[in-house]
């Protein structure tokens, strides 16, 4: 009985001692960063300026894997039923995390499947139109929309996605009816109006300032409540018009649960020290987007559970559907 007790405690031993030398060796190969929309977005443009500063932080590659499709649930449900050992890393936003559980309640993820490791950064939206329909401030596009109920079409990231909430708030502040055409990523959204097949998009500012300075497309207003010194030539909404508006876009890194805390503190200081490179934020500066580091995990799984909130509410009131 006595020998039997002995091994148990020497199991129990061993175990605590090869968990804890897993995570101080943690890593000690590639990383998988993650991301559900495809090359051209904003998730894909931050995934890619993170991913050499992160490298270098951690010691080991981190490689950008993009899984597109279903509002980006399909690359979040990979993540989620990944194993928990820190080498594969979900980039999302609130689309993955808050508004498509709340679409879909059959997914085969819950948000309590992926475990918040910090916010990365932060940025408002950009209201841009095809030049063709003539409008040239928020106030004219709802006259225009308003003229042509259900006439015009507006380009997101996909159902549930962050430019797709956005204009279903739009929608009901100004009594408009846009129609909603979903791509799987900003690019492919951009892209659209570009071509003329939509005509408005709520748009990620990287995948949509490039056109706009080279005068492709009209950027009427960014959708925060004041101006941006992120985008100093546009207004924000209340300037423009629109008061009691803001939606604006965050993206974070996220890990399965079960991940090791101390795997968890790893990723997170390692992230941390990326953001504080000045190149990481110059890199996101131009592109419309800043850094937006947590103070700690626990700091951004509150944040989280506030924009659950305004997400979950946004979606009920919508009656928006999953793709």
């Amino acid at each position: 009985m006595q020998s039997k007790r002995i091994t148990a405690v020497l199991a129990a031993l061993l175990l605590c001692a090869s968990i804890n030398v897993f995570a101080q060796a943690y890593p000690n190969k590639p990383i998988r960063l993650v991301l559900g929309f495809a090359p051209g977005g904003a998730a894909d443009y931050v995934a890619r300026a993170m991913s050499e500063p992160l490298s270098r932080a951690l010691g080991q590659p981190v490689v950008v894997d993009n899984k597109p499709g279903a509002g980006s649930s399909i690359a979040a449900d990979f993540v989620a039923k990944a194993t928990p050992d820190g080498y594969t890393v979900l980039i999302a936003s609130a689309a993955a995390i808050s508004v498509n559980p709340a679409l879909n309640p059959k997914l085969g993820y819950k948000p309590g499947d992926l475990l918040p490791v910090t916010k990365v950064s932060a940025s408002p939206q950009v209201v841009a139109v095809n030049p063709s329909i003539g409008v040239g401030s928020i106030k004219e596009l709802i006259a225009y929309a308003k003229k042509n109920p259900g006439k015009l079409n507006y380009a997101s990231s996909g159902n549930g996605s962050a430019p797709h909430m956005a204009t279903i708030l739009f929608n009901r502040l100004t009594g408009t009816e846009m129609v909603h055409v979903p791509y799987k990523s900003g690019g492919l959204a951009v892209q659209s109006v570009l071509a003329g097949d939509t005509q408005v998009t709520f748009a990620t500012p990287p995948s949509v300032l490039p056109l706009v300075k080279a005068g492709r497309l009209k950027a009427i207003a960014i959708t925060a409540p004041k101006r941006s010194s992120l985008i100093p030539d546009l207004p924000g909404m209340e300037e423009a018009g629109l008061a009691g508006y803001d939606m604006s876009l965050w993206y974070g890194f996220f890990v399965p649960a079960g991940t090791p805390a101390d795997v968890v503190k790893r990723i997170f200081d390692a992230t941390t020290a990326a953001l504080r490179e000045p190149a990481v934020a110059q890199a996101f500066a131009r592109e419309g987007t800043e850094t937006a580091a947590s103070r700690s995990p626990s700091d951004f799984a509150a944040f989280l559970a506030e924009d659950d909130k305004l997400m979950v509410r946004l979606v009920r009131e919508s009656g928006a559907k999953i793709d």
